[in-house]
């Protein structure tokens, strides 16, 4: 009779691994069979045996919160590129994508889930479109939603961005609040009672939290803090210092919205740990929000460990406050670089791109006076509004670094806003993409309409596209899946961006300006947004004119 030590498949042997459980670091063996682990400590064999070599064993790093859309890969390239950092798990929510294509877009993250051996776990998006004042191709109700609860690899209702919905308690918002026990939050610069009533209705989590007594604040109110490192929205620094012993089970790493570059040059969870450490996280507490943190938040028992009845995820490291990842185990098998096999790729074929170049005459700004202005926030995806005067006929005004931008409709054609921004850098050329959270309409910035328009041409022929102009000079990515991804392998997408950079970069712009560019238009970050719409005031939850009306005094 086979005793349950000799069950085993295989059984790793002299490893130093870390148990988040106790935030300790031990040599210690333990034993696979079926994909899960069924034991640790010695006197396990099995019909094969691994040596660490006294290697750092982790438990699989998850991210709490992620859009894979934004790394402008497909789901299939962003797990090949993860899975090298040590990632096993990402929870996603997939409104990008959704607000493109609907029900199908959630489908073909599902079917990802299905193929590929990183396990991204679907967050149903709760925001389609982010506001009721949106444009978008789809809308989906909670009605739409229902059918997918219960389905494998759904875990909840993704980020809530309607924060007026929710405090006015609007019925189809409250709707799709009683659809899962598990919501995530979206609740930047909320406090107080304000805060206490969001969090009331059932929201459980925020990861838009950019100040340290804002953290602080949702922490002591019970929310999970998910803390962001992505290309534009770099929280973490800011952050750390509200980790400790007892608030780290409460505090999980997020990427939000990191392009490929990042994900090529700086890697991904490992990132954010390295990060941490740095910034004066003590390491174990670091390893913990990048594993069992976030699989307790999501109930995700069966993973965040490396224990009995837990699937054997996990990664190899070579230097612990470095977080250099030698390799990467999914259900104890190494993750080979075959298990991301083309066929098994997946496509979206319906979703709408009815977008025609505009004119100059259709972006022309006219009138003068005092002007609302974007100002953009290094490091944040916050902008602030200016109040300045201007004249329609001074636009560009490149000694004060203030721009035209451009958004319209790429599902209705004739709607476009235009406004004003200031912090994007350009001295010459111009920008455009159909990546634009998270409508994903065109939207275009520049140093002349002309080349604004030939930006925005350029979007238009590929049916989606990030485009840099510079003169007769354009380094272009198309986004051939639903205008905001590319299907190429990620090193040749990497190879592109890196293109992008260095024409953006002699253009003088600020570092990631298509980042920048890409939340200009999202209605629900505080202060000043650009829509098809026009000027968007975030806080009065309101379209306003690009000057402000003579009855307007002092700022508003």
């Amino acid at each position: 009779m086979t005793t349950w030590e000799e069950s085993a498949d295989v059984v790793f042997k002299n490893g130093t691994m870390f148990n988040p459980y106790t935030c300790e670091w031990v040599h210690e063996d333990f034993a696979v069979r079926n994909g899960i682990i069924i034991g640790t400590g010695p006197g396990y064999t099995g019909k094969e045996e691994v040596d660490l070599k006294s290697s750092y064993v982790c438990p699989g790093f998850i991210d709490a919160h992620v859009h894979i859309e934004s790394s402008l890969l497909t789901p299939y390239e962003y797990a090949r590129l993860v899975m090298k950092h040590g990632t096993t798990t990402v929870v996603a929510d997939p409104h990008e994508i959704a607000n493109v294509s609907g029900t199908a877009g959630i489908e073909y993250m599902l079917q990802a889930h299905a193929d590929l051996p990183l396990d991204i776990m679907v967050m149903l998006p709760s925001c389609v479109p982010a506001t009721p004042l949106d444009e978008c191709a789809m809308t989906l109700t909670a009605d739409l939603l229902r059918p997918f609860i219960g389905k494998d690899g759904v875990l909840g209702l993704g980020e809530m961005m309607n924060v007026p919905g929710v405090l006015s308690e609007d019925p189809l918002v409250m709707d799709k609040l009683t659809l899962t026990p598990i919501r995530d939050g979206h609740a930047p610069f909320l406090t107080g009672p304000m805060l206490d009533q969001y969090i009331s209705t059932g929201l459980q989590s925020d990861h838009e939290t950019t100040i340290l007594s804002e953290g602080k604040e949702k922490l002591l109110k019970g929310m999970f803090l998910f803390i962001r490192e992505g290309s534009t929205e770099r929280n973490l620094q800011t952050l750390i210092p509200l980790v400790n012993a007892c608030s780290s089970s409460r505090c999980s790493f997020c990427t939000d919205d990191r392009h490929a570059d990042m994900l090529v040059t700086s890697g991904h969870i490992d990132d954010c740990i390295r990060k941490a450490i740095e910034f004066g996280c003590e390491p174990e507490l670091a390893y913990r929000m990048a594993t069992l943190s976030p699989a307790e938040r999501f109930r995700l028992y069966d993973r965040g460990a490396i224990s009995p009845g837990r699937i054997a995820d996990f990664c190899v490291i070579e230097d612990v406050k470095r977080c250099t990842v030698h390799s990467t185990y999914k259900n104890g098998k190494l993750v080979l670089p075959e298990q991301f096999r083309s066929e098994k790729k997946h496509t979206i074929k319906n979703w709408p791109f009815h977008a025609k170049t505009p004119s100059i005459e259709d972006i022309r700004i006219t009138g003068s006076g005092t002007a609302r202005v974007v100002r953009i926030q290094e490091g944040q995806i916050g902008t602030k509004a200016e109040y300045l005067q201007l004249s329609g006929e001074d636009i560009p005004d490149l000694k004060r670094d203030i721009l035209k931008i451009v958004v319209f409709s790429r599902y209705y054609p004739g709607t476009i806003g235009v406004g004003l921004v200031q912090g994007l850098g350009l001295t010459r050329g111009a920008m455009a993409s159909s990546v634009s959270h998270d409508s994903h309409n065109i939207i275009a910035v520049g140093t002349s309409d002309g080349e604004i328009i030939s930006a925005i041409d350029s979007v238009i022929k590929n049916s989606g596209a990030m485009v840099i102009r510079d003169g007769d000079e354009e380094a272009c990515l198309p986004l051939s899946l639903a205008g905001l991804m590319s299907e190429l392998p990620y090193e040749d997408v990497y190879s592109v961006l890196e293109r992008i950079h260095r024409l953006t970069t002699a253009c003088g712009a600020i570092r990631d300006p298509f980042m920048y560019l890409s939340f200009l238009a999202l209605s629900v970050i505080p202060e000043l947004r650009v829509t098809t719409r026009g000027v968007f005031d975030v806080n009065r939850f309101s379209t306003v004119p690009v000057f402000l009306d003579e009855e307007e005094s002092g700022k508003p």
